[in-house]
């Protein structure tokens, strides 16, 4: 009994919510050549023409270019890609910052302006969806790749001044 109260306070204090699995109805209702289709078309819009890219791009904009609505685009994403719309984008996102932060051509680039160019509104929702999906940080990403590049290791990077605020 006073495990029950003590999980209750904590789960309280650090606002955490037991996780309910949700029944989507609405995912049965899309058919599967509409399926198909709306996978090719998102891939098409996210990936190819890299939307992600962009902090603004929401699931509704692309319903909307899609002339479809929210819910199917997160009924398609849900059952084809196993995310939210959120997740999807972040790991496009995630997967060019990995190219970015181990060529040797970007090695000056601060965290932020990495974040930035990838899409993310914030060094915060990067670092978090970065560690969620590789389980390091950005930065120790960086360092490990450029231990194993003894060539990268050996450029002389300059510091860099800090901004007046």
């Amino acid at each position: 009994m006073h495990n029950i109260k003590l999980t209750r306070y904590v789960m309280t204090k650090y606002n955490i919510i037991e996780k309910k699995e949700k029944v989507a109805a609405y995912r049965g209702l899309v058919s599967p050549k509409v399926m198909d289709e709306m996978q090719e078309k998102i891939m098409n819009i996210i990936v190819m023409q890299k939307k992600y890219r962009d902090k603004d791009y929401s699931a509704k904009k692309l319903a909307e270019d899609l002339g479809t609505n929210t819910r199917y685009i997160s009924a398609v994403v849900n059952v084809r890609f196993h995310m939210n719309y959120t997740s999807f984008v972040n790991k496009y996102r995630i997967d060019e910052a990995m190219t970015i932060l181990v060529d040797k051509r970007y090695q000056d680039l601060r965290m932020e302006e990495i974040s930035d160019m990838v899409g993310f509104s914030n060094r915060q929702s990067f670092y978090a969806s970065f560690f969620r999906l590789v389980g390091i940080t950005p930065r120790d990403y960086r360092l490990q790749h450029l231990q194993q590049h003894p060539a990268m290791k050996a450029t002389k990077r300059k510091p860099r001044k800090k901004k007046a605020k």
